[in-house]
């Protein structure tokens, strides 16, 4: 069968072993299976999100912080089976929610071992935690499995989007997708200050990109308003090789200061903030494949 998850829709026989552009096969993939405290308050909260780091990705942004396994394709690969069982035990870790991050290669896999893990009285909240890169044929897919779409929406510009991620249609996809989000999700519900349900936009501020920030403000404030939060990231961390000289250094607290004050005076009130001392790679976890193998808790 020919892949048309993602908006690419490259047409890949993944079945068959053939890579889609995410880079991805027939075969499910992760890279690391473990509590996480460095999301928004109330998906890590106190005990941690139960994260699970899917290999590959649609986008290839040139700066992405998981190259490692979004381009390098680091990962082991599991059976659906396996990640039903990878739920349950994050979920005797503590774990607030189960995180799938960088799902939307592998949602097919992922809406089946949801369907399982409800039917054996699985009951934590599943967040969709994805590049905003989405179709809204894959989210229909999804409707009543997600609870959370904690979702990126990296630009507004379609020039921006093709020159850092391959994808001139970002814009126009990300917004229609985030229109279906709120349609399944259209406000945000809490149990003892954690999410259970709803919808958080991030929005990572790039340096030289403060006037396209905005736009995208603009858009969050349109679609979602006072109904979804807005995550508005200071930890942009220059890749270690960029051929792009203009984000080739740190984001500057005078540039999100500027975005920030901008969401304020659109009267945006539900908002997650960064300060300057986020912009470090210690937020990267390590992919090493913990949690991923059976009896490696």
């Amino acid at each position: 069968m020919k892949c048309m998850l993602c908006p690419r829709k490259c047409g890949a026989d993944r079945a068959i072993g053939e890579k889609g552009y995410c880079g991805a096969n027939g075969k499910l993939k992760v890279a690391r299976a473990a509590l996480h405290m460095w999301e928004e308050p109330p998906i890590s909260g106190e005990c941690g999100s139960g994260t699970v780091f899917f290999s590959h990705c649609p986008l290839k942004c040139v700066y992405c912080q998981n190259r490692d396994i979004s381009s390098g394709g680091d990962g082991i690969e599991i059976t659906v089976e396996r990640l039903c069982e990878i739920f349950f035990e994050l979920k005797e870790k503590g774990a607030h929610n189960i995180n799938l991050v960088s799902p939307t290669q592998y949602a097919n896999e992922i809406a089946i071992a949801i369907r399982i893990a409800k039917a054996s009285g699985f009951e934590l909240p599943f967040v969709y935690n994805t590049s905003g890169y989405e179709s809204t044929e894959t989210l229909q897919m999804l409707d009543g499995l997600v609870d959370i779409y904690l979702t990126d929406f990296k630009y507004m510009s379609s020039l921006t989007a093709k020159k850092y991620s391959n994808a001139a249609d970002y814009p126009i996809v990300a917004k229609n997708a985030l229109v279906e989000m709120m349609r399944q999700k259209p406000e945000c519900k809490f149990e003892n200050d954690i999410m259970t349900s709803g919808v958080i936009v991030r929005h990572l501020v790039l340096p030289e990109n403060i006037s396209d920030s905005k736009d995208v403000v603009d858009v969050f404030d349109s679609v979602c308003k006072d109904n979804a939060y807005l995550s508005l990231m200071h930890q942009y961390t220059p890749p270690r090789e960029c051929a792009f000289e203009e984000i080739a250094r740190a984001l500057t607290d005078s540039e999100y200061n500027e975005v920030v004050d901008y969401a304020l005076l659109c009267g945006i009130k539900n908002m997650f903030l960064q300060d300057g001392e986020s912009v470090s790679e210690s937020f990267i976890p390590p992919f090493n494949y913990e949690g991923v193998l059976k009896n490696d808790t």
